[in-house]
């Protein structure tokens, strides 16, 4: 049987490797095909926005990962939902609009990424999107990803933002521009009233392309080298193996999670773990799978004294009607992911730039669904952006359907206890003032008793939660850093022919939510691997805007 061949064979059709297979065939001149495990979005549960919590639990849509027991939050072990569908994870998130601190991209540059800097990456940012409200210096108008802002017709959106000025806190009228710091509306990725994932914005119209091919339900295997050379890979659909050829590249965008670990059943990764398991070395790199961040939230919740939170839209009636009006008109409650407003703040007047995230719900229940909202109330999702924490992704077998064991390490560093105790404080502080006074109730979670040190550090192990940011365990980094995985083109270092170009080259974390980063990161590989210059580095007038936020 004639083995196929493609000029690029992407793994993942995901944030990142949907973003690619648009970019690297919209020139007619490469074959590309794209190999995902998941199948078809199309799914009133995936692109009704308001409906996020119910693909993010289902198996056809979530790969299902768990943490093994983390040590320092009593042992539990911790849902990781990956998306597992065209679109992947953005087919099944939050639908969160965040870029990232300028700074974040200035430290990755630090950290050995040389042209990730901010002002070689906005101009990427500023490619990719299509902004509701329109363009500016910071702010794209003409890409694939549409963004836009919530109506804020809840009152307590705008409360929550008068409440932190009253605390202090300055606004902001952008928070993916001149500077991330305060607190204003919340960008979305959604286009008249429905999800934009990567699947919607970018695979979608690429697919009409002849010379692209994606084919559903293909669990990669491994990839296949001859000597150090990437060239194709091995995956089965059902009993089914085959084998692909790629004459010029393969490319990793399977995630941070499955990312590492094809690269370590490919091969790639320490040694010691890899014979451990029976696998020939190819490439001695120790970071794989190592570095691994996330970002620890909990949701501070309050009942409200008047019922005009979203409780009153949980009855079966009125989903029943929600439903049917964003089925019928793409309008109303379904067409919203109901994170409409948000924050960035400071934990200590020390830190540099903001380093605590707020995204404001006017209903108090849990990310997931699962913890059913039982009265009327409102809360904020709080947790710091940059902890010392690290952990990492390990083979459980050399079954490449054995999910692998996942270690997160949270709350492993004496300074994310401290951060976690002014999360609590200054979210106390902010809900305390007059713009809540109508609206304040008893406070249902910490709980007004949770006042110590160890009482927030007791009440944080048994119920803080992943914000599903998982990240950084193919780390980008100089061809001399024994712990980086990737060089600063996003190619595997000590081999030739293959890329990961996914959330899992990132250095560090950034500042929020990593949809937005994700898809960057993709628009400017894409670049990369063609050979083509980069976009022109930008330097808006940012400089007095961050200085004066900063004063």
């Amino acid at each position: 049987m004639a083995v196929q061949e493609f000029d690029y064979v992407i793994v993942g059709a995901g944030s990142a490797g949907c973003v690619l297979a648009n970019r690297l065939t919209e020139d007619g001149h490469n074959s590309v095909l794209v190999l995902e495990f998941g199948g078809s979005d199309r799914s009133v549960f995936i692109q009704m926005p308001s409906a996020l919590s119910i693909p993010m639990n289902m198996k056809k849509y979530n790969w299902g990962y768990v943490s093994e027991p983390e040590p320092h939050l009593g042992g539990r072990r911790m849902n990781l939902p990956r998306g597992k569908v065209l679109g992947g994870s953005s087919s099944i998130n939050g639908m969160v609009y965040v870029r990232g601190a300028p700074e974040d991209f200035d430290r990755w540059e630090r950290e050995g990424a040389a042209g990730w800097s901010y002002r070689d990456v906005l101009p990427y940012f500023k490619r990719a999107e299509n902004r509701a409200a329109g363009g500016d210096e910071y702010r794209g108008h003409e890409g694939a990803l549409h963004t836009s802002y919530g109506k804020l017709e809840n009152p307590l959106y705008n409360a929550f933002i008068e409440a932190a000025r009253q605390a202090g806190h300055p606004l902001n009228p952008d928070i993916n521009g001149a500077t991330q710091e305060g607190f204003g509306k919340m960008d979305m990725t959604v286009h008249q009233g429905r999800r934009w994932s990567t699947a919607n914005a970018y695979l979608k119209p690429a697919m009409k392309r002849p010379n692209l091919a994606v084919a559903t339900h293909a669990l990669v295997e491994r990839v296949l080298f001859e000597g150090r050379r990437a060239v194709g890979v091995a995956y089965r659909i059902g009993e089914q193996r085959v084998e692909v050829r790629a004459r010029r590249e393969v490319i990793l965008s399977a995630g941070s999670i499955n990312s590492p670990k094809l690269l370590k059943l490919s091969g790639i990764g320490p040694a010691d773990e890899l014979r451990g398991h029976g696998i020939e070395t190819v490439a001695d790199r120790r970071g794989v799978g190592e570095n691994l961040q996330d970002h620890l939230e909990f949701y501070f919740q309050l009942a409200c004294k008047e019922p005009i939170t979203l409780y009153s839209a949980q009855s079966l009636v009125r989903k029943g009607r929600i439903g049917a009006q964003w089925l019928m008109m793409k309008k109303g409650l379904g067409a919203t992911n109901h994170f409409e407003s948000c924050g960035f703040i400071r934990s200590s007047p020390q830190v540099g730039h903001a380093d605590i995230q707020y995204h404001f719900l006017p209903l108090a229940v849990t990310y997931d669904g699962k913890g059913l909202a039982s009265e009327h109330g409102f809360q904020a999702h709080v947790g710091p952006m940059r902890s010392k924490s690290r952990g990492h992704v390990r083979l459980a077998s050399a079954d490449p359907a054995e999910a692998p064991k996942v270690l997160f390490n949270y709350m492993s560093h004496a300074d994310d206890w401290a951060e976690m105790r002014a999360c609590v404080r200054l979210t106390r502080e902010i809900f305390a003032q007059p713009a809540f006074d109508r609206w304040r109730g008893r406070e249902i979670q910490p709980g007004a008793h949770v006042q110590s040190d160890e009482a927030i550090d007791a009440f944080i192990a048994e119920h803080a939660e992943s914000a599903y940011h998982p990240s950084c365990t193919a780390r980008m980094g100089a061809a001399d850093d024994a712990m980086a995985v990737v060089d600063p083109q996003a190619r595997v270092l000590g081999v030739d022919g293959l890329r990961v170009v996914d959330s899992s080259i990132m250095p560090s974390i950034t500042t929020g939510n990593l949809n937005a980063p994700t898809i960057m990161i993709a628009e400017k590989a894409a670049d990369l691997i063609l050979g083509r210059p980069a976009l022109r580095a930008q330097v808006p007038a940012l400089s007095a805007a961050r200085a004066a936020m900063a004063s």
